[in-house]
């Protein structure tokens, strides 16, 4: 997809608020616990390289992904800290894994045996360093039962084709006032542990809802995720006890402005009709830009003034009413501040009906990235 440089729609990522995040982060965590940062799905939004820089800088000792593509992004990046991917890699491809040191997830005994076979026949003689998940009630990937994970660490540490690193689970409802499920993910999690009799270099249940209301579970790995990105996890139904930086912003600016008369409608279907003569504004950016077809209706921010999305959004653009005349080139904020005034993602996201993380992650590779420190 070409990038358009050319317009003036671009999102805009202040490197230095994620930097502080981070920071802020490591220096609450205890000498035994590191903080590796999830830079999956483009650092949600906000770039994986970019965001990836900025963590490690902040004391970021590790990355994860969801695929192995993006960690061989970062590898190829320069990146040599260690890199988990969290989803399930298909066996096929341990020798590559091996080759570039990263570390799979591996939910099942029979993975295991298949990349083993995998390694023999590539020649590999390096071991790959395994982290073992659990399925303690997210219902995704891992193991069920304790009793196969006490199979799988067996054949772990008696074949030297694998390096048994570490071993995690994945709460679903640590974002929630509610920890009655929370509490019984916990109670399978113990029941795993009991299994081991010697814990492997890297323990971690914690993403960044867990780390922030749950940190007594930590591990000694906090894989630190949207908080990173100034971000509150559970939306808003629980409060953050500190302050977090928002790093991404979305601008753009008037390219077209016209008065129109009392009747007249508005883009596709004539879903907005004018009650009187109304000054409206054109902005090049739409929905294929990631900004939802849905969001017509919500508001923009011009000259610190809340302006209505009036019409149907369009693939390439979008109108809104203005408050009076203003010139070509006049600056809008979509989300961000203005004058005072602010539009987070997440008033974007509860006008969807929908979480921050798919609207950040949902913005397209259209839309350039402008980075700030």
């Amino acid at each position: 997809m070409a990038v358009g440089k050319t317009r003036p729609s671009r999102l805009i990522i202040d490197r230095s608020a994620i930097y502080q995040n981070v920071k802020e982060a490591v220096d609450r965590l205890d000498d035994r616990t590191e903080l590796f940062m999830v830079v999956k799905a483009n650092g949600y939004g906000h770039g994986a390289v970019e965001t990836a820089q900025a963590a490690i800088k902040a004391g970021a000792t590790g990355l994860c992904v969801a695929i192995l593509d993006e960690a061989l992004e970062l590898r190829t990046a320069g990146f040599t800290v260690p890199i988990l991917v969290l989803g399930i890699t298909a066996p096929q491809h341990a020798a590559i894994m091996t080759g570039h040191q990263i570390s799979a997830t591996v939910g099942d005994v029979e993975w295991l045996r298949q990349a083993k076979d995998t390694l023999a026949k590539a020649g590999v003689e390096e071991p790959l360093h395994v982290h073992m998940a659990l399925d303690t009630g997210m219902g995704r990937i891992g193991l069920q039962d304790p009793a196969d994970l006490g199979a799988a660490v067996t054949l772990m540490t008696e074949d030297p084709a694998f390096d048994f690193e570490g071993i995690f689970t994945h709460f679903a409802t640590a974002d929630s006032a509610d920890t009655a499920y929370f509490e019984e993910q916990l109670a399978r999690w113990h029941a795993f542990m009991a299994v081991l009799e010697k814990r492997p270099r890297y323990v971690h249940v914690s993403n960044s809802a867990t780390s922030i209301w749950h940190a007594v579970c930590n591990g000694n790995i906090i894989r630190y995720g949207v908080a990173g990105y100034g971000l509150n996890p559970s939306g808003g139904e629980l409060t953050v006890p500190y302050q977090l930086h928002p790093a991404m912003s979305l601008t753009s600016q008037l390219v077209y402005v016209k008065k129109i008369a009392a009747g007249r409608s508005i883009s596709y279907g004539a879903t907005y009709t004018a009650s009187e003569d109304e000054w409206i504004g054109t902005l090049p950016i739409g929905y294929a830009d990631g900004y939802e077809r849905r969001l017509q209706g919500f508001h923009v921010l011009v000259d610190g003034q809340f302006c209505e999305i009036v019409g149907r959004i369009c693939m390439d653009q979008l109108m809104i009413r203005l408050p009076r005349e203003y010139p070509v080139g006049t600056k809008v904020t979509m989300v961000g501040t203005d004058q005072g005034q602010r539009i987070s993602l997440q008033d974007v996201a509860t006008y969807c009906d929908t979480i921050h993380y798919e609207i950040a992650c949902g913005f397209t590779a259209r839309l350039p990235r402008d980075y700030r420190n």
